[in-house]
């Protein structure tokens, strides 16, 4: 009888997932059935089925669960993150309504925020982004400006203890970013095309890096929307950290602000 080997999931590319097992070995897994809710950074219990191949058993209780939804399907993002790191740039511009978002989702898992500014070598355009943000520094998020080419290690100090999910819209250099922290990303993204057999594809789904110890760095796809339709309107207000104080203060009972007068 194969033994229960205990695993963390670091890379994913369909039904297929690759996990690290205690030892440090990286095994390959499918899923029972054909839908899967397994996620990076899910821890799992698997069992091999070859040398080199195992199936996930079962998926172990969360502490967290960032995704985002539109009104078909929902997207899995990352498990069991304690931080979430929403990058945007000084160019190209920015959604600040996906940076929202990102962080009213975040709230809602009971996340740490932080928000990266890149690129911020571009003077000008890193002054505009700068106004963009004022109105979230003024609520109380934390706000790190770098530039990703330059002095990429200003933000490890903020990876300390944490599992983060690193988001934010294609084109803020994420990518670059990681590559900066962690010169030896590109060979580790490749071990993993090399173990999935899943070549350029596993750009396309969520990676999970070991920086040390006590802390871990997910890197995911960039997005373009942020839906929130798995959230009740009470949760998105609440995201919306300025609001709380004024939240079941409104004269008129289960007020939406959308038709009431006042």
């Amino acid at each position: 009888m194969n033994a229960i080997l205990p695993g963390r999931i670091v890379a994913a590319f369909g039904r297929q997932y690759l996990v690290r097992l205690r030892d440090g070995g990286l095994l390959p897994c499918l899923t029972r059935g054909k839908k899967s809710d397994a996620v990076c950074g899910d821890g799992v219990e698997v069992k091999r089925t070859g040398d080199h191949q195992g199936v996930i058993e079962r998926i172990t209780q969360r502490t967290s669960l960032l995704h985002r939804s539109d009104a078909f399907r929902s997207k899995l993002i990352a498990a069991n993150v304690s931080q979430i790191i929403v990058v945007v740039a000084a160019e190209p511009s920015f959604s600040d309504e996906v940076l929202t978002r990102c962080l009213i989702a975040a709230f809602e898992q009971n996340l740490d925020a932080l928000i990266v500014l890149n690129k911020c070598d571009l003077v000008e355009a890193a002054a505009a982004a700068r106004k963009i943000l004022a109105p979230y520094r003024a609520i109380g998020y934390r706000v790190v400006e770098l530039s990703a080419h330059e002095n990429a290690e200003t933000l490890r100090p903020y990876l300390a203890g944490h599992r983060s999910v690193l988001v934010g819209q294609s084109g803020m250099g994420k990518s670059t970013l990681i590559n900066a922290l962690l010169p030896d990303a590109q060979a580790a993204t490749r071990e993993i095309s090399t173990v999935l057999d899943s070549g350029k594809h596993t750009t396309t789904h969520a990676k999970l890096y070991w920086l040390d110890d006590s802390s871990e760095l997910i890197d995911c796809p960039g997005v373009q929307a942020f839906g929130l339709h798995h959230l009740s309107l009470g949760g998105i207000e609440q995201g919306f950290v300025e609001f709380a104080p004024y939240l079941g203060l409104c004269r008129f009972r289960d007020c939406h602000h959308l038709h009431e007068p006042g």
